[in-house]
């Protein structure tokens, strides 16, 4: 931390267009104001005048620094969002009108991918090209189609013997407080302010200690899309301070988090004591079932992007493979060759598929998952260590074999680029190893048998189920959790219905 009060983020850069080429990485991002605090409008400072580093995890190198918010600045924040909520405009807005307000995010952000690419990259180490296709389309689509439901927040009429009218309102919850993990600042961000402002509500977002440079960004673009000030509010800072304070501020009348089981449960809690409502997006350890007629090459691709996108800093990630027995040793050989030509390296190189894990913490988290496999009997086929390279945060993609089912690096969430591969003789057999971790965020089966398919589907302990390919999402697709990976859903019309409460209003006739 430094308590500089002057930043290269303040510093004019150019973009080079749609090549996809980026500038070096120690460019620091334009546009950010003074990477300040945005509350009711304005760009301030902390409260308490504090600084926090943003880190090039390519390179381990500081590139600026953003404002360290505090319980102060959320009060702050919740306090404007308040205003803005009972005497701005927005919440009384035609939701036709907040449909028009929210495509212009969407073109916005389609109108700025350059500078959003950049600073996803910058920020998380995200490859340029993955960027653009993914984070940054996903995000402008999430706004689309979010504008499109603003106009469908109705209630219905209701038949009754009563002699009376009766029917239902959809009206906003009023603050919403959104926490967002550092993987996918934008993506997971969208998700969760498009769906609270298309119902009406106002946001107080309280980015990833690690990753806020998008967050600030959007601040920019929703304000110059004509959302009114004070309906979106940024607060960058620690999670066990200003993400803290959001949660326990009387003034949030929702919270939607996405991060860790083990903070999500804690969020929860401090939300129950308050009865605050919340949604809950948590880790993840899914498997993909292989089963001996799948195609292949169909399975192999799934398998290594299943593991490899975002450097497996994904909780939908798949991290574990289920092989059956007589393609085991084939799936395993072509694995072995293929792993280690996948592009690792600069996230600035259009042709990089994996760039740098964000934060050297990650790196030495697989680092000790790797080594407890080793301990437990398993086989490393390919990877294993670091990737020395410019001093950034890497870690070659890994493929573990031969692990018992019960190995902690089989059960619990490694969020990295490791793969572990484990054979099965039967269907029941291949299920029951995919439903024993305590996770239930997604599945994947490798069938050409649609009889199979359903009916493995069908049984699979998952939010989602993707079969014959991976991460297959759109934000017309709910997505969420079971078990200890979270409960309610974003994206939908089930991602909409969250943020808004039913009122029921009837009216006598006699």
């Amino acid at each position: 931390m430094t308590n500089t009060q002057t930043s290269p983020l303040d510093s004019p850069v150019e973009t080079t267009g749609d090549s996809g080429q980026m500038p070096s990485p120690t460019t620091a991002p334009s546009t950010l104001e003074h990477g300040e605090l945005f509350i009711g409008g304005q760009w301030l400072p902390a409260a308490a005048g504090g600084r926090r580093d943003v880190v090039d995890p390519s390179t381990g190198n500081a590139v600026g620094t953003v404002a360290e918010g505090d319980a102060g600045d959320i009060d702050a924040a919740v306090a404007a969002a308040r205003a803005a909520f009972d005497q701005g405009p927005w919440r009384g807005m035609s939701g036709r009108e907040r449909a028009r307000i929210l495509h212009r995010v969407a073109d916005l952000i389609r109108e700025n991918a350059d500078e959003l690419v950049r600073l996803e990259s910058l920020d998380v180490g995200k490859p340029v090209t993955l960027c653009r296709v993914v984070d940054v389309a996903t995000a402008a689509e999430v706004y689309e189609y979010y504008s499109g439901l603003a106009q469908a927040v109705d209630g219905a009429t209701r038949e009754t013997p009563m002699n009376a009218v009766a029917y239902t309102r959809r009206e906003p919850l009023g603050v919403v407080g959104a926490i967002t993990p550092f993987n996918f600042p934008l993506i997971l961000s969208s998700s969760k302010i498009a769906p609270a402002l298309a119902a009406g509500n106002v946001v107080v977002h309280k980015p990833a200690d690690d990753t806020p440079l998008s967050a600030l960004f959007m601040a920019k673009l929703l304000s110059e899309a004509g959302v009114p000030d004070g309906v979106v509010n940024v607060v960058t800072g620690a999670g066990a301070v200003a993400g803290e304070a959001l949660l326990r501020h009387p003034g949030v009348d929702k919270i939607a988090f996405t991060g860790s089981t083990a903070i999500g449960r804690h969020a929860a809690a401090v939300a129950g004591e308050a009865l605050t409502p919340v949604t809950m997006e948590l880790g993840g350890n899914a498997a993909q079932i292989v089963f001996e007629d799948a195609d292949v090459e169909k399975a192999v691709g799934s398998a290594i992007k299943a593991f490899v996108f975002n450097t497996g800093q994904f909780c939908m990630g798949g991290p574990r493979l289920l092989v059956a027995r007589p393609l085991y040793d084939t799936l395993l050989g072509i694995l072995a060759q293929a792993v280690p030509g996948v592009p690792v390296g600069d996230p600035r190189d259009p042709e990089t598929v994996v760039g740098p894990m964000a934060a050297e913490r990650h790196v030495a988290k697989v680092e000790s998952y790797v080594a407890q496999a080793v301990a437990d009997g398993g086989r490393i086929v390919c990877g294993g260590e670091r990737l020395a390279l410019n001093g950034g945060f890497y870690f070659k993609p890994t493929v573990i074999a031969d692990l018992a089912n019960d190995s902690r690096v089989v059960q619990e969430e490694i969020f990295g680029p490791v793969l572990t591969v484990q054979p099965f003789d039967t269907e029941d057999e291949a299920i029951a190893m995919a439903n024993s971790t305590p996770y239930g965020l997604a599945s994947g089966i490798q069938t050409t048998n649609l009889a199979r398919a359903h009916r493995v589907a069908a049984r699979l302990d998952a939010g989602i189920v993707w079969v014959n390919d991976w991460a297959m999402l759109d934000p017309a697709v709910p997505f969420g959790g079971v078990k200890a990976s979270g409960f309610g859903r974003e994206y939908g019309p089930e991602g909409l219905a969250p943020y808004t409460r039913d009122k029921s209003v009837v009216i006598s006739l006699d």
